[in-house]
């Protein structure tokens, strides 16, 4: 297939990007919504790129839940499931919530403590020490549980627990999950997963607060027909919205409408934990997709990752405000202190990793002394810096515990659930874009030529040079709060739904100016008398930094996303720079 045209003939920009626009069919589908729709064509290039029809156009912009929400007994056991917890409600049991320690797995509790608690009832809350107990149920732990209730309910974990689950023998067991399920299943009452290997996979896109949600919602119709009035399941989906952010879910079909009417019950300012949690974060704003994935999501997972595992569920549970507070004070300190040790451990695996050569289909570093609660971010960076799937190890003693992130298009989870199968792994599991491995020190390095082979058969390293998509071009006139506002309403954007980026060509640079240390803020003229703002966050970080400042009264394609810029009781729109490039005719 012939390569398209670098976009305003940009092969290498300041960042070493190629840039790539729309292609020929992709222009024609948004001038075809464009006919149909009459909206401005910057949002019908995004529709186009989300293959909306022109007849469906206005649906996509106002996604529904009615109409985009499944019916939740389309997935195995499920209304056994739901069954069996309206029983345990009904008949005054006694119930235990085993929940990760992640976002989706304190917003999964949180769910299920907040239902039960509309309707009068409590539950047990259990979430892993991630040091000491690590990932999912664990045998004494739910022997434990079982010992002291009557049904354990795990959530965003257990489908590959066989052992663990099996050590529950005095209780029922039912799982809430979406990792990927293998040949066989545990023990259990029922498991609801769309993940597993005998479901069609068609609702494989969900968290597992997804899934808990419709099985709140199942629950919430058999309770109907016993005369129990269940909670109102709208007022929790802030809790589903910021799941599916947090946990890099495709923001496809019924996570679009998760996301953005969770975004509007967020907005509204009335669960304690995330209204104090969001203070403290000083958003000043209306929350977006991108609030929940690098501002609120990071908050939550600090606890799970340094500090106490339990303190992101209770935070988002409480109605507390004292408790609330105290809560988010420390979750906000311990991402401070997550930060600082990233920082180093992101640093040290980086450094490994090009040492060790990144033209790999996989790239990997391991080390000892780096803390098990941050292997997953640095895996995340790792990827980002190299365009290729990532792994990030913590070795202790004897053992590694890693976390390794993905690209899109390699089924990371599928190659690590294979490496156990042969052996190559003690354990591990995961999805497509995430997943965790436990390996043995003098097995490392057969593990991580295993998985790069396995990688490579799905043609992870063959990427090329990266690129930097682009939906179309802009001048600073089009750029208005209006516009903005258009193009969030074609969202949520987030994970298989990238925000929009645009260029912005030949502007002229007029006052580039220093903030703190690292940033950078210009204002870019058109030519025709019009500018725009422009803001480039880390710039000094990075080659854009030192090149913008050189361009003083100079011409320079510009990329990145426009937004509103909210300071000092103002809305002005603004460019957030990702990339610059010098023209080619100016040099």
């Amino acid at each position: 297939m012939t390569e398209p045209r670098a976009f305003l003939g940009v092969e290498s920009s300041a960042l070493g990007r190629r840039w790539v626009g729309p292609d020929v069919a992709r222009d024609r589908q948004a001038e075809a919504i464009w006919q149909a729709t009459n909206l401005p064509p910057a949002v019908c290039a995004i529709l186009a790129r989300a293959e909306v029809a022109p007849e469906t156009a206005q649906d996509y912009l106002t996604p529904s839940l009615r109409a985009l929400l499944p019916d939740p007994r389309g997935l195995k056991d499920m209304e056994c499931a739901a069954t069996r917890i309206l029983q345990a409600v009904t008949g005054r049991e006694r119930i235990a919530i085993f929940a990760d320690y992640d976002v989706d797995g304190a917003c999964s509790a949180a769910l299920l403590l907040d239902w039960l608690a509309a309707l009068g009832r409590g539950a047990t809350l259990y979430v892993p020490d991630r040091l000491t107990e690590g990932y999912g149920p664990n045998a004494p732990a739910m022997a434990r549980l079982a010992n002291d209730h009557d049904l354990i309910i795990c959530v965003d974990c257990g489908t590959m627990a066989h052992e663990a689950l099996a050590a529950a023998t005095q209780a029922d067991v039912v799982v809430l999950d979406h990792h990927l399920g293998g040949e066989t299943l545990p023990p259990a009452l029922a498991i609801v997963n769309p993940n597993r290997q005998d479901e069609d996979g068609g609702l494989g896109h969900l968290c597992a607060a997804g899934v808990v949600f419709l099985l709140l919602v199942e629950a919430n119709r058999q309770g109907r027909g016993q005369g129990i009035q269940g909670p109102d399941l709208m007022t929790l989906l802030d809790l589903v919205a910021l799941a599916t952010v947090a946990d890099v879910a495709p923001l496809l079909g019924v996570n679009r409408a998760f996301v953005r009417q969770g975004l509007k019950v967020m907005a509204s300012r009335s669960r304690p934990g995330l209204r104090t949690l969001s203070d403290i974060a000083r958003l000043d704003s209306a929350p977006r997709a991108y609030h929940l994935g690098y501002v609120i999501g990071p908050r939550i997972n600090a606890g799970g990752r340094i500090g106490a595992a339990d303190m992101g569920a209770r935070l988002l549970a409480t109605r507390d405000e004292a408790e609330a507070d105290a809560f988010a004070t420390r979750l906000d300190l311990l991402n401070t202190e997550r930060r600082e040790i990233e920082a180093a451990v992101r640093a040290s695996a980086l450094a490994q990793a090009e040492t060790r050569g990144t033209d790999s289909p996989l790239a990997w570093a391991a080390g000892d002394g780096w803390h098990p609660g941050v292997i997953g971010i640095a895996a995340a960076r790792l990827k980002e810096a190299t365009n290729r799937p990532a792994v990030v190890i913590a070795l202790e003693g004897e053992i590694g515990k890693g976390s390794g992130r993905s690209v899109p298009g390699v089924d990371l989870g599928a190659a690590i659930h294979r490496l156990v199968r042969e052996g190559l792994l003690l354990a591990g599991g995961g999805h497509k874009m995430a997943a965790g491995l436990t390996v043995a020190r003098d097995g490392l390095e057969a593990a991580m030529d295993r998985l790069a082979e396995l990688l490579a058969q799905q043609g992870a390293g063959n990427e090329g040079p990266r690129s930097l998509r682009l939906d179309g071009a802009l001048m600073p006139g089009a750029v208005t709060p209006e516009l903005v506002a258009q193009l969030e309403a074609a969202g949520p954007f987030g994970a298989s739904a990238p925000a929009p980026r645009f260029a912005l060509a030949n502007m002229r640079i007029e006052n580039p100016r220093r903030m703190g240390d690292t940033h950078l803020r210009f204002r870019c003229n058109g030519g025709d008398g019009t500018r725009l703002d422009v803001i480039c966050f880390g710039a000094f970080d990075s080659p854009l930094g030192p090149l913008i400042a050189a361009r003083q009264g100079r011409n320079l394609h510009l990329a990145g996303q426009v937004e509103i810029n909210f300071w000092g009781g103002r809305q002005t729109p603004q460019l957030r720079l990702e990339d610059a490039a010098i023209p080619r005719d100016t040099g």
